[in-house]
């Protein structure tokens, strides 16, 4: 008989870049498992250095690192991290990126413009990862950018069983911002078993950030509106999606999204609305100087941790969402 056996056993190792280390500690805690130690600094010139403080070799290597501001540096330290692995001979590399950095430059509106959605699953390939797990992508499609398996999940759950615990959902008509949110407004519907209405609004695109019009379709007046967003950036385009509403008769509104990006003057434009509340989960950190009274933060972590676990155990992913993945 050829060849060698052995009884080695698989070893899960996660390992966290310095983005977000707050949620891969809180991801570690839900596995009942610590943190890879590791060394990684900046040299004067701005590079980047990552060593490991164990071996990998043969390892499953879990990688985290949420692309936060300042984005580029941490995509860069990941795929550092990605390629250290690969290099030390760990068995299996798998990006977990809660938030995915580019995701919304998953298409070319006009000519000579860059697929930089595709350009960053290209080079998470080329840098050696073999899966990869993120968390409500801007679109569905980019899981085909990337080369290799993707488990794309979802904070439906998470977010909607908050919402059902806090309205009364017989007066909740969910409002899909876009027609791109859409599908996902539908599976929260089907959810809680509200009406759908949908925000239709029409972008400048020659203005990053702004949108010209906006036009409600469906039955919205004395309602409780629950906005289902996938990230809220600046603010500007919920704010004026909330005040739409409240044209068209909306009792209350509340905002449910993913990812809390935001930047520059969003606090204050969420703050001063007249939105009720924002709900948001942890995929990105969220400091202290950006909480305000109306914002409710709901840990991914479990998400996350239970999904590692699949993978590591070669499980089911889908089954998390109910066979919805």
């Amino acid at each position: 008989m050829s060849g060698i056996k052995t009884q080695g056993e698989k070893k899960l190792m996660l390992f966290s870049g310095r983005a977000y280390p707050d949620l891969a500690k809180e991801v570690a805690a839900n596995l009942d498992c610590e943190l890879v130690p590791t060394a990684a600094y900046d040299f004067a010139n701005g590079e980047t250095f990552v060593r490991f403080l164990e071996s990998v070799r043969g390892s499953d290597a879990f990688v985290m690192q949420s692309h936060t501001a300042p984005i580029n540096q941490w995509i860069m330290e990941q795929l550092i991290m990605v390629d250290a692995l690969k290099r030390a001979s760990a068995r299996r590399i798998t990006v977990v990126a809660p938030f995915f950095g580019y995701a919304r430059q998953d298409k070319k509106h006009r000519g000579r413009e860059p697929i930089t959605a595709r350009l960053m699953a290209d080079m998470f390939k080329t840098a050696g990862a073999d899966r990869l797990i993120t968390v409500d992508l801007h679109t569905a499609q980019i899981q085909g950018f990337f080369d290799g398996p993707v488990d794309h999940l979802f904070a439906l759950e998470l977010l909607a069983d908050h919402v059902a615990a806090t309205l009364d959902t017989s007066q909740v008509t969910v409002v899909a911002p876009d027609a791109g949110r859409v599908r996902v407004a539908e599976r929260w519907t089907d959810r809680l078993g509200c009406p759908l209405a949908i925000i239709h609004k029409r972008r400048d695109p020659m203005v990053a950030n702004e949108v010209k019009v906006f036009e409600v379709v469906g039955q919205v007046q004395g309602r409780t509106c629950v906005i289902v967003d996938d990230m809220i950036d600046t603010g500007g385009t919920i704010v004026k999606a909330a005040e739409a509403l409240f044209e068209q008769g909306a009792a209350r509104v509340v905002v449910t999204a993913t990812h809390g990006v935001l930047s520059g003057p969003a606090v204050d434009r969420l703050k001063n609305s007249r939105i009720s509340e924002v709900v948001l989960t942890n995929t990105l950190p969220i400091p202290d100087e950006k909480q305000f009274d109306k914002l409710t933060v709901l840990s991914i972590a479990p998400l996350l941790a239970r999904a590692i676990d699949e993978v590591f155990h070669d499980g089911s992913v889908t089954s998390l969402f109910d066979g919805e993945g």
